[in-house]
């Protein structure tokens, strides 16, 4: 099979190394790309070096000319590069998303703007679930998940992708596999920041408590509540709230020490994002709450703290 990975950062030039292995893969970025540009001099980066037979390119015209165009860029730059893409006929196209993210302006999905853009429903599959690409390239497995709108297109494209690096479930839930996978990195802030105030004993509240909030909001949106427990989510958590790879994590314990983390943190835009949800769907969300309050309108952390848990007593799990 003929793939377009469209994204050449971190993830994107793992998922042409991971999906080279048995199909032919053209690598994409933009003119003008720092990563691209050091990907086609060296034909590596900082993580792995690229096999023979993957093609790099920053022609789009060439990229699109693949069935199956694999996305691997920030979300908060999809509505960008699909308003584009709008010219093109893309009605053939199977679009497989690899963001986890929430447009922060708009509260959007990843689908929810391919669709904003045209492209069939049952054309749209999201690849998500655990994994660093610092462990896959040592030939550390771990399992994943591809959620879409159309069975039929999980099932061709789990057979297409599976190996024995990745194994891979079928989703249903394009809505909970999407919130699942973007709350995750909210609350591998979270544990950043426990991390770095030395309260990491606090991070299974965290996971408990923060995985209930996912599954309201996600019902409230029409998903499933059980999708919230499973890889896009708190399977998730081994890799976003502990690994020393997370950039959510290590974005979160910077934030605290009053440092600068340098590279990109989906969960921070996810934070904008969830919050809009949660005022729509009128979804109490204490601890992204406390986190957008933290971030974004300067509170203290310990008054953040000190307010969740003096929050009124109730049951540990309402009714769904």
């Amino acid at each position: 099979m003929k793939i377009s990975v469209l994204g050449c950062g971190r993830w994107g030039t793992f998922l042409a190394w991971y999906l080279a292995d048995a199909h032919e893969v053209t690598l994409w970025g933009r003119q003008g790309s720092k990563h691209l540009e050091t990907l086609q001099s060296t034909r590596k980066n900082e993580y792995l070096t690229l096999k023979d037979n993957i093609k790099l390119t920053s022609d789009i015209n060439e990229a699109l000319s693949n069935e199956v165009i694999v996305i691997s860029i920030l979300t908060q730059e999809l509505t960008n590069l699909m308003d584009d893409l709008q010219h093109y006929d893309l009605s053939n196209k199977k679009f497989v998303l690899c963001m986890k993210g929430i447009e922060s302006s708009t509260g959007k999905r990843v689908s929810e703007i391919m669709m904003d853009h045209g492209i069939n429903k049952n054309n749209i599959a999201l690849w998500v679930g655990p994994g660093h690409v610092q462990n896959f390239v040592e030939g550390i497995p771990n399992c994943m998940i591809i959620h879409s709108y159309n069975e039929e297109l999980s099932k061709f494209l789990v057979n297409e992708f599976k190996s024995p690096l990745i194994r891979f479930y079928i989703g249903d839930d394009i809505i909970g596999g999407e919130i699942g996978s973007a709350g995750k990195n909210v609350l591998g802030i979270a544990a950043g920041m426990l991390d770095g105030i030395n309260k990491s004993c606090l991070k299974g509240a965290l996971m408990s408590r923060g995985t209930y909030e996912i599954a309201k909001l996600t019902q409230a949106m029409g998903g499933k509540v059980m999708t919230a427990y499973g890889l896009s989510h708190l399977g998730d958590f081994e890799a976003t709230l502990f690994s020393p790879y997370s950039h959510n994590r290590m974005w979160g314990e910077q934030f605290v020490k009053n440092e600068t983390f340098g590279k990109s943190a989906e969960g921070v835009g996810n934070i904008k994002g969830i919050m809009y949800l949660a005022e729509k769907y009128n979804i109490n969300m204490p601890i992204t709450k406390a986190l957008y309050n933290i971030i974004f309108n300067g509170k203290e952390l310990k008054e953040e703290f000190e307010e969740l848990f003096l929050r009124e007593t109730k049951c540990e799990f309402e009714e769904f």
